[in-house]
């Protein structure tokens, strides 16, 4: 991975319904579509293998179509995050490590995404860390990883000490359940490694009710994004690599949602 960049923004996932005659030319084959979205962006957060651990053989396919400086976030398996919620799930993660092997130095960071917890769950912060804590603690070297946490609440000492003490990055998440970037910035300071891990996700329930077909801005976003650009100005200032990915669901098309970032990146 390129060292001397400081911020990739792209999309989470580079297919989506409406996406083929808006952002991709309609008469583009979808075997083609990484290498055009990677002339356009030079970053994807891979969404899928939330879902499943792709193959060595997609994962060189992805390596080849896309240029030298291109980077491949991935996100960890449910099976592992949701479903062990950390427990016996070594073997899976191995996987899921390997099969990120043949993106090389196109690989970054590896985000361990979890649910919202109740009650049920984990009474309080303190449960999850006594999981979390022995997992972190055997990451490999070689590698940047980011983890999503829902509960706002447990956003404090605790939980960033224990991210600084093994180098994870906390994500930054635009959420309806989450602070904003103002507010978290006023409250605590949220870099714990030397990389930030930011995802704009919107409101999945509220935009579905309006489309699922993700081809155009359904929400105007311009002030939560120049928010997110001004904390990112802060990072950047201290030298903390940003990585950014933005949902369709956070204001209906994602493309333009990143366009709209580095409009607003560049304008002063």
């Amino acid at each position: 991975m390129n060292e001397r960049k400081t911020i990739w923004i792209g999309t989470s996932a580079f297919t989506a319904a409406g996406w083929p005659g808006t952002f991709y030319p309609a008469e583009l084959k979808p075997s083609d579509y990484l290498s055009y979205y990677s002339q356009h962006f030079d970053t994807v957060e891979v969404d899928s293998t939330f879902y499943r651990i792709p193959s060595a053989t997609t994962t060189r396919n992805w390596y080849a179509k896309t240029p030298p400086d291109f980077v491949f976030a991935a996100k960890v398996p449910q099976t592992i995050t949701h479903e062990q919620c950390l427990v016996d799930s070594e073997g899976e993660f191995k996987k899921f490590l390997a099969a990120g092997e043949p993106l090389g130095e196109k690989l970054g960071p590896l985000l361990l995404q979890f649910p919202y917890f109740n009650r049920q769950a984990f009474p309080a912060v303190d449960g999850f860390l006594e999981r979390l804590a022995p997992f972190l603690k055997k990451l490999p070297k070689g590698y940047r990883f980011a983890v999503e946490i829902r509960n706002k609440g447990w956003l404090g000492p605790k939980l960033l000490g224990l991210l600084r003490e093994r180098g994870v990055a906390l994500a930054l998440i635009d959420h309806p359940w989450m602070p904003r970037p103002a507010e978290l910035l006023a409250r605590i300071d949220p870099i714990t490694s030397d990389f930030t891990y930011i995802r704009w996700l919107g409101d999945r329930k509220a935009i579905e009710e309006r489309t699922k077909t993700w081809d155009k801005v359904i929400v105007n976003r311009r002030r939560d994004l120049e928010e997110w650009v001004e904390a990112c100005r802060t990072f950047n200032q201290r030298s903390i690599a940003i990585f950014g990915y933005a949902n369709n669901h956070y204001a209906g098309h994602a493309p333009a949602t990143v366009r709209q970032f580095w409009e607003l990146w560049h304008k002063r």
